[in-house]
């Protein structure tokens, strides 16, 4: 009989690698070598020798100091998850970007996660916060992960945070996903009524006002909504 792969043993350097992709994700500045390793829960010299292989397919790159931030090979790989998709949303990020001097990106579900798959920085902000394509967390938490759960029937278990959201419109987080970080998302809706993706915001200023950014961020998903139909 054919072995199709379904028992093939697991690729552990594989896995390795891609746990630590994962954890990269979810920073918002650069970790050393020990840090990555610690987290991941691997050997110094292990943790290395992998990062240095995803250096050389530019999916990991090294700042000054020699720390590890995901690389732009990411984005490169980003570029072919459900292309229909983010051609439709890529100039409403652009604009999103311009308007609010903010952050934009497009937050899709795998699973129990929400991963970015694009974003868009300002261009004539003195500061904004980096978001690479990506970054994945558990859907629910933050205002992507939020905006991805709004469409879907309400439940007793439902946090209040969630209520609210579908209350107002959009999902708002502070500090959920990455301390200090604030964000603002919206749904993007497919046929079926369900969260194809969300538009989000990401941004530290406190004294924002949120409801034009819950706005705009609305008004994005709902042009990226009916571009996909």
């Amino acid at each position: 009989m054919a072995d199709d792969g379904a028992s093939a043993p697991q690729s552990q350097t594989l896995d390795r690698g891609l746990r630590i992709l994962e954890h990269l994700a979810t920073l918002a500045a650069p970790q050393p070598v020990a840090e990555v390793a610690a987290a991941v829960g691997l050997h110094r010299s292990i943790a290395y020798r992998l990062l240095r292989t995803l250096e050389d397919h530019q999916l990991v790159e090294r700042d000054g100091a020699g720390h590890y931030r995901l690389g732009l090979g990411m984005a490169a790989l980003a570029r072919g998850v459900r292309t229909d998709l983010q051609a439709a949303a890529l100039p409403r990020l652009d604009a999103l970007a311009a308007e609010l001097g903010m952050t934009a990106f497009l937050v899709v579900r795998a699973g129990d996660e929400a991963v970015t798959v694009a974003s868009v920085e300002p261009h004539d902000t003195a500061a904004h916060v980096s978001y690479r394509p990506g970054t994945r967390h558990p859907v629910g938490r933050g205002g992507p992960g939020l905006a991805l759960l709004m469409p879907e029937p309400p439940t007793p278990a439902d946090r209040p945070e969630l209520q609210e959201a579908r209350r107002v419109g959009w999902a708002g987080s502070h500090g959920e996903v990455v301390a200090g970080l604030r964000s603002v998302a919206a749904p993007v809706l497919g046929p079926d009524g369900g969260a194809r993706a969300a538009v989000a915001v990401v941004y530290v200023d406190e004294s924002a006002d949120t409801d034009r950014i819950g706005r705009s961020v609305v008004e994005a998903a709902a042009r990226v909504t009916a571009a996909l139909r």
